[in-house]
């Protein structure tokens, strides 16, 4: 997608499940499922390097080609394969954008299930604990990585706090030999 080519709309679709679980929580809000976009977060180590760069591309402002910038950069620092050393694959960040049922629960009970579903048989339940963020370096990065594509925003982060799911478990839900429900992570 990156050199131009052309995905079937199809798979560009499903592709979008990956980023895009159904957060599980339960508390005072109610039982509650919540899709929400997801992606994995720098080592701190690396996470105020990541962020310059992205509130570079902010800077710039919205122009006809901030998205496929964004996007370009987006691949650099967290998709492409070079990314992966500095990347920690035991966070994924979120954003709230609607503080309702998810945010209560997990203000109460700081945990949830990702439920993770790629049509027609793929399933992945990862169960995290979670942290919120409403200032500091991932808190200023997840909103810049959200709007890096989506457009600059960074009056409205200190309204958007930011979820750090750490992973703590993951199970195989597939419709597979391997899958129903059977613990592959740790």
């Amino acid at each position: 997608m990156m050199a131009g080519e052309r995905i079937p709309k199809e798979q560009l679709y499903l592709s979008f499940t990956r980023h895009n679980p159904a957060v599980i929580t339960s508390g005072p809000g109610g039982l509650n499922g919540s899709i929400k976009g997801v992606g994995f977060v720098p080592k701190e180590e690396y996470a105020q390097e990541f962020l310059e760069l992205f509130m570079e591309h902010i800077n710039k402002g919205q122009c006809q080609s901030y998205a496929r910038e964004g996007l370009a950069l987006l691949y650099r620092l967290i998709y492409s394969e070079e990314a992966r050393e500095r990347l920690d694959f035991n966070r994924l960040g979120s954003l709230e954008l609607a503080c309702k049922h998810t945010w209560t629960n997990i203000l109460a009970e700081p945990k949830a299930t990702l439920l993770f579903y790629e049509p027609p048989s793929t399933s992945y339940e990862v169960r995290c604990r979670v942290e919120i963020h409403r200032e500091g370096v991932y808190h200023a990065l997840v909103n810049a990585m959200h709007d890096a594509y989506h457009g600059p925003e960074p009056s409205c982060w200190s309204e958007r706090p930011v979820y750090i799911f750490i992973i703590e478990e993951i199970y195989d839900n597939s419709v597979t030999p391997q899958g129903f429900g059977r613990k592959i992570y740790p």
